[in-house]
């Protein structure tokens, strides 16, 4: 089902031999995923996976891109 007018849209892929997916291209418009950019991976065994782009990630958790290193 696709329905980005919405704001919303659900779409099926494929994992490939090396475990990768292919991100549709509804989600790369709607979040402005450009090739390079950097995501952030969550996983929960309840809940499921989720993927963020690591500015978002940085954004939500209220801390700059370089505040979680360790120097």
């Amino acid at each position: 089902m696709k329905d980005e007018k919405d704001g919303r849209f659900i779409v099926s892929v494929k994992v490939g031999p090396k475990g990768q997916i292919t991100i549709p291209v509804e989600a790369r418009r709607m979040f402005d995923i450009k090739e390079g950019d950097t995501m952030i991976v969550l996983g929960d065994k309840k809940r499921g996976i989720a993927l963020l782009k690591t500015d978002l990630f940085y954004e939500i958790g209220g801390l700059g891109k370089n505040d979680g290193d360790k120097d």
